[in-house]
């Protein structure tokens, strides 16, 4: 157990160690030649997992100057969980034994404003509802009541990114978190309770000292990657 929690956070230094190099200008991009290319084609042995953002401005491997080999990545708009990504990142800690998982966001997340968009929409449509002013005004007055119609008019949208990133943004909302900054750690949060919530295999590999869990935020501004503590 403490070899593994020793080498997820030795790996999760020496990405942060990567990122200060972008950031400042001086990558070292390392294992990118014919040798450690070569070196690969019959396996991989990656240090960690990311699940980020699809964003094109967000590449991890760049953005913590590692090479070919280190990281096991699955990129989805707004890290936005389904059974492949689940199953994905399942495959890295059973199969590839991966001892660190990182949920990366971002800073001008796309998919954090459109949620954020979709949210206030909803709140907006709800508000305006002449149905509920008529039928129930005390019950669309009310609070809770409040909160419940916006969660199932949440659950009930198509837009997967809507309705998951969405819902962060909400419970951001709630909790009186107002920027979109803050929306976009919210959401690096949940993904993480979401990760450890749907995945058994997740469950186990924390429970036995397997897994170490990363959340952080990328700054398009600076380069530097935020470090998130919850």
């Amino acid at each position: 157990m403490e070899d593994k929690e020793s080498t997820a956070s030795a790996t999760w230094s020496r990405m942060l160690q990567g990122n200060r190099r972008f950031a400042e200008g001086n990558p070292e991009h390392p294992w990118q030649d014919r040798v450690t290319r070569d070196s690969l084609i019959h396996g991989q042995h990656p240090d960690a997992a990311v699940i980020a953002c699809a964003d094109s401005r967000v590449p991890p491997e760049i953005i913590f100057d590692q090479g070919l080999g280190d990281l096991f990545t699955v990129r989805t708009a707004g890290e936005v969980l389904d059974d492949a990504v689940i199953a994905s990142l399942e495959f890295a800690i059973e199969q590839l034994h991966v001892s660190l998982l990182v949920v990366l966001g971002h800073e001008g997340c796309g998919a954090v404003k459109a949620a954020i968009d979709g949210v206030d929409a909803m709140a907006r449509e709800f508000d305006d509802c002449d149905c509920f002013h008529a039928a129930d005004a005390a019950a669309h007055a009310d609070p809770e009541s409040h909160i419940l119609h916006l969660e199932a008019m949440l659950a009930a949208q198509d837009s997967p990114i809507i309705r998951e990133v969405g819902q962060s943004v909400f419970e951001a909302q709630q909790a009186d978190l107002e920027t979109a900054e803050d929306f976009e750690r919210a959401h690096v949060a949940r993904t993480i309770e979401l990760l450890v919530e749907r995945s058994e295999v997740i469950q186990r590999a924390l429970g036995e000292g397997r897994l170490m869990i990363a959340g952080a935020r990328y700054l398009l501004t600076t380069g530097k990657v935020e470090v998130l503590s919850f």
